[in-house]
């Protein structure tokens, strides 16, 4: 009987930090939503948003984190459940970069507000906002594929990173190419290349998360691998 209920807590304990991880993985995928509708809109009030946001999102790292540790003493979890645990602690930290993200394309938005760049030139907003789209799009996939542990969901995740990446090449293009028409555009270019960036490193954050589930259900480690080689490994 007290093994029993020693288990029924366990299970209640892994289900709530579980849970908070979701929390967490929506406030960052709405911060992200966030920074490019403030880059899109140039609203400088929805960029002071998404860096308010910011700090919710490192407090909730930090204290999902404590309850880990606290979790991992106490239990002393061992094969999935300490994958689990291993890949929480990965899930968060890339939650948290993910955000990080999101709060440096807000500060680009208001430097792009203050100098008054963004109003006098043409500028590829809505290609950003496309790239946008797509890897929040692959961060709620990520996120759904942990809730469910889900392999298939986080491989089409995985199968899906390249259209980000591609969509990247494509944006760093065409900036270069506004850059060498209209010289005006160089430093407001710059700094859309570094908000590219930024989208296209959420995608790879929620890659790293879809890595993490496969890792959880299959006790296999894919990072590092191309699609193909993850597909045969979990044959």
């Amino acid at each position: 009987m007290t093994d029993k209920h020693l288990s029924s807590q366990f299970d209640a304990e892994l289900s709530a930090i579980s849970t908070r991880v979701l929390e967490m993985g929506g406030l960052v995928e709405s911060q992200v939503g966030q920074a490019v509708y403030a880059l899109t809109h140039l609203s400088h009030e929805t960029a002071a948003q998404v860096l308010v946001a910011e700090e919710r999102v490192n407090a909730s790292e930090v204290e999902i984190d404590n309850e880990l540790w606290i979790i991992i003493a106490r239990r002393q979890p061992t094969a999935r459940d300490l994958r689990l645990l291993i890949a929480i602690s990965k899930a968060i930290a890339n939650l948290e970069r993910a955000g990080d993200e999101a709060a440096r394309i807000a500060r680009t938005v208001q430097r792009l507000i203050d100098t008054g760049v963004s109003t006098r030139l043409r500028l590829p907003l809505g290609d950003l906002a496309h790239e946008s789209n797509l890897a929040v799009a692959q961060l709620r996939k990520a996120l759904d594929a942990f809730a469910r542990l889900d392999v298939e969901k986080a491989l089409e995740v995985l199968k899906s990173d390249d259209q980000i990446d591609q969509e990247f090449e494509g944006l760093i293009r065409k900036l270069v190419t506004y850059m060498m028409e209209d010289p005006r555009t160089i430093s407001a270019s710059i700094d859309l290349v570094f908000v590219a960036k930024a989208i296209e490193r959420v995608g790879d954050h929620a890659k790293n998360l879809a890595e993490a589930v496969i890792y959880v259900v299959k006790g296999t480690d894919v990072r590092h691998y191309s699609i193909d080689s993850v597909e045969s490994k979990l044959r």
